[in-house]
């Protein structure tokens, strides 16, 4: 059930618009960050002659890093607001990536990461929910597809980055470009209004550590429910992209500009995916928007893992991604939709990095699966990708949907259950 009333139906105003791009850039940035270990891996194996399989422990870190960061600094935003919170996880998360690019051995490089994952960790749920309490309830679709677009813009950004500058200042001055999302500080701080839902929370009183431990108590269902749908989730996205650079260049021994140009058309197709996806899903439901998704990356999985031809395998990457991130496309909104409004800003993104935890191993499985197939990235990623789209489709298939849910706060309205589709 949409917003009815006026303020819902006007359009954006300037403070609204402004929260949107913050947090899309937000969520850019922070995957910008963390993308560039993803093209360095081999370069930072050679300097501290370690195989990729140990380097790629640092991926693992950093995601199963992150429901810590997704806990505290969510609670943070429930009890202080999300904008402070949003401000410092930046600050964080931009200053732990510059000083991976000091590390002088691979231990010190994994404890960085690790900080770095915790930060990353809180960017998501925090700047998630202080846009979706923000707008109208007809928006939360395409504005959803367009926050979730900033992950493979991050990307494809880490790709760019790689493609013009890894020969010249090499991995350790890829890290120090991650002291660029602290410049978004300044606009949050000037343009960035406060969730009205937030201001609604503080009013009642509410927000002690007791409450919020009470509250996703009494959600526990609902929440283990989500946790394996975004165990899925991660899977499909960190299954089809982490590695692929290392596949490239490993398997198919492309240069630095070759790999970087094929992985920024993959990015291409996945922001293409979640701009077309996330808007379907305010038409369709979310459900059926991201089984649809899921299940069209099965086609290109061949294609995409097993092409012969940069061209081709440039397609694949373009397809498979599209699918990928056109389900993700519908992330954002469906958590928030379904989330206790008490501890919307915690509980989104703890269930979703609870997900990554779970997933956080996945780097280390795919790289030693190739390793013991003589280095058959392809192996690793079509297997992982083709068996997590079938069982994200089908867990989501079978689990709630509350689209077009009133969100506490908004111009004042009370909390709705929305359309709940089973």
């Amino acid at each position: 059930m949409a917003v009815s009333d006026s303020a819902a139906d006007a359009p954006l105003n300037r403070a609204q618009k402004t929260t949107i791009l913050a947090s899309y850039l937000g969520w850019t940035l922070d995957a910008f960050d963390f993308f560039l270990l993803v093209f360095v891996m081999t370069a930072i194996a050679h300097d501290f002659g370690r195989d990729i399989k140990a380097v790629s422990e640092a991926l693992f870190l950093t995601l199963a890093a992150r429901p810590i960061g997704a806990l505290v600094f969510g609670w943070l935003a429930d009890r202080h607001g999300r904008r402070p919170v949003l401000i410092t996880v930046i600050f964080l998360f931009s200053v732990l990536s510059a000083a991976s690019g000091m590390a002088q051995s691979l231990g010190q490089l994994l404890v960085i990461r690790a900080l770095f994952g915790a930060a990353m960790g809180g960017e998501w749920g925090v700047g998630a929910s202080l846009v979706m309490e923000t707008i109208p309830a007809r928006m939360r679709g395409r504005v959803s597809g367009l926050l979730q677009s900033g992950y493979p813009s991050g990307y494809f950004l880490a790709s760019f980055a790689f493609w013009a500058g890894f020969d010249h200042i090499g991995w350790r001055g890829m890290f120090f470009l991650g002291l660029a999302p602290a410049l978004l500080i300044a606009l949050i701080r000037m343009g960035v209004e406060e969730s009205p839902a937030h201001a609604a929370h503080v009013a009642a009183g509410g927000g002690t550590i007791a409450e919020t431990l009470l509250s996703l108590a009494g959600h526990w269902k609902l929440a283990l429910y989500l946790i394996v749908l975004m165990t899925a989730f991660n899977f499909f996205s960190h299954g089809t992209q982490d590695l692929y650079p290392t596949f490239l260049q490993k398997q198919h021994h492309f240069d630095t500009a070759l790999t970087g140009r094929i992985v920024m058309v993959m990015n291409l197709g996945a922001i293409a995916g979640a701009m077309i996806v996330g808007p379907l899903s305010d038409r369709i439901g979310r459900k059926r928007a991201i089984v649809l998704a899921s299940l069209c990356a099965l086609p290109a999985i061949p294609l995409w893992a097993w092409s012969a031809t940069p061209l081709m395998l440039g397609l694949g990457a373009f397809l498979i991604q599209m699918a990928v991130q056109g389900a993700w496309a519908v992330v954002p909104a469906h958590l928030n939709e379904l989330s206790p409004g008490p501890i919307r800003a915690m509980f989104p993104g703890f269930v979703y990095q609870l997900g990554n935890l779970i997933a956080s191993r996945n780097g280390p499985m795919q790289a030693g699966i190739a390793e013991g197939h003589h280095d058959n990235y392809a192996l690793a990623l079509g297997g992982v990708a083709g068996v997590t789209a079938v069982v994200l489709a089908l867990w989501c298939a079978i689990g709630p949907e509350r689209s077009g849910k009133v969100l506490q706060g908004f111009d004042g309205a009370r909390e709705d259950k929305g359309i709940i589709r089973q």
